[in-house]
């Protein structure tokens, strides 16, 4: 393969702003609104580097469609001005712990200075909005918010109840049918229980829907959602809440990996917090949920499901400059009966796929048939080398790839009046390692072909999660 796949994980700290991006093809007319990306952009500074790739300090992007027969993109980017960017620039050093990275000895109180005060927004953030606010949501209770017309960033906010945990996911949900905002915050403590929440409109308070108890709480990185339930996946990456207080290891560095556990599935009703379902499935590891759907009386959940949590040492910025090749993702299938206490396991496809999106508006929670999201080959892939669009009806799939070319999660933007479920664009931001630059690539969703890709003039680090917001009529 041409092109350094490399490239994608080197720092990049200039900040700039170009009025109309050179396009190849053809954009759709109707294509207007923005797009924002985030993803950790600043890797090394100074002679001091993080050591994972989920470190890098948080830069976002911005690519503005302005649609109509002359349509074109514009592009900016800015880092996150968090304390810890502060401190690399003006003191020259990593002042705040992040995942998998601690800058000093007195990892108790800097796990509980970055938890209560929001002293840093790492790259492994979502950018989403949240009661008409442009956050980047990390996995605390708090979020960085942004001026989505310059980057520039506001400030930190709660985004969760005041009587907040430590962790939380920077997935939160909208709700099917009332559109609110559903998260969970997991709170430590000798007895450590995960607290599912809901919130309604902005001057509304959260309200608990119900609580989790976990004596070895599993890292959890996203829910998934039904019509009427919580659906969490309880990994057996499992923490004992002392040993942030007894050892001296950054955040992740703390957590087993326990397969004897089992996956725990565990279904709350989303209105009155009644459990459902609290049942075991074989161990797994998954950073991503597809979606999840009821059927009937059953819950059906689809993941992008490892065989175990060996992919949170290997996005390790050593092991990933190394080359170490990535360990297969599948999407996989739990069928999960209430009544019964069952779970039926079925890999839908052999083919990696994480990062995974969907037609979010219309199918979340609710049954659906594509799915798309970052493949790589099973066998030598250094990192996500092609796009996958999974059909979990005929459980097929189609691949976008070209040589040399590293693509980001894909987001589907439905057509205006759509009727299909694939009727509309998936937009990717693509390293082409050969060119030494990035592109938005735009393909249509239902053939999964090029229609335009819009080229960068530098290379965008490997990044994680994007928004798309329609431009208001005028």
């Amino acid at each position: 393969m041409s092109g350094d796949y490399r490239l994608g994980l080197k720092t990049l700290d200039d900040e700039i702003v170009v009025d109309r991006l050179p396009v190849r093809g053809e954009l759709p007319s109707w294509l207007a609104g923005t797009l924002i990306r985030n993803g950790p952009a600043m890797f090394d500074h100074a002679g001091k580097s993080f050591r994972h790739w989920f470190d890098g300090q948080a830069m976002l992007h911005r690519f503005e469609f302005t649609g109509g027969p002359d349509g074109g993109v514009s592009y900016a980017n800015r880092l996150l001005d968090t304390l810890n960017v502060q401190s690399l620039r003006e003191r020259g050093r990593i002042g705040y712990q992040e995942f998998a990275t601690d800058p000093c000895a007195s990892l108790f109180g800097r796990f509980f200075t970055r938890f209560t005060r929001g002293t840093s927004a790492n790259g492994c953030v979502n950018v989403t909005e949240v009661n008409g606010r442009s956050l980047a949501v990390s996995e605390t209770n708090l979020a960085v918010q942004f001026e989505p017309e310059t980057l520039a960033t506001v400030g930190v906010i709660r985004y969760g109840p005041e009587a907040s945990g430590l962790v939380t996911t920077a997935h939160p949900h909208a709700a099917p049918g009332t559109r609110d905002l559903v998260n969970y915050m997991l709170k430590f403590g000798r007895h450590s229980r995960y607290v599912v929440y809901r919130q309604g409109p902005a001057d509304a308070a959260p309200t608990v829907v119900g609580e989790i108890p976990a004596d070895l709480p599993g890292y959890v990185h996203s829910f998934a959602i039904t019509e009427h339930h919580v659906v969490l996946a309880i990994f057996p990456l499992v923490v004992n809440p002392l040993s942030f207080l007894l050892r001296n290891r950054p955040f992740i560095d703390n957590y087993r990996w326990r397969p004897e556990l089992g996956l725990r599935i565990v279904v709350l009703d989303l209105v009155s917090g009644t459990l459902r379902a609290d049942c075991r499935a074989p161990a797994a590891f998954a950073f991503h949920h597809i979606n999840a759907y009821e059927d009937g009386n059953a819950i059906v959940m689809d993941l992008c499901a490892y065989p175990d949590a060996g992919i949170v040492d290997v996005f390790r910025l050593e092991r990933l400059r190394d080359g170490e090749v990535l360990p297969p993702c599948r999407p996989t299938r739990y069928h999960i009966d209430p009544d019964a206490g069952t779970v039926e396991v079925a890999t839908l496809v052999d083919q990696t796929l994480d990062l995974a999106r969907i037609n979010y508006g219309r199918h979340n929670g609710r049954p659906y048939r594509y799915a798309y999201g970052c493949g790589a080959d099973q066998a030598t892939s250094n990192f996500f080398d092609r796009l996958v669009k999974l059909d979990v009806t005929d459980r097929t799939v189609t691949v976008w790839r070209e040589d040399g070319c590293f693509p980001g999660e894909p987001v589907f933007i439905a057509a205006p009046g759509s009727s299909a479920e694939d009727e509309g664009v998936v937009l990717s931001v693509v390293l082409d390692a050969t060119a030494g630059r990035s592109s938005l690539l735009v393909l249509d969703a239902r053939s999964f072909t090029e229609l335009a890709r819009g080229d960068v003039p530098h290379a965008i680090p490997y990044g994680f999660h994007g928004q798309f917001t329609r431009a208001r009529p005028t």
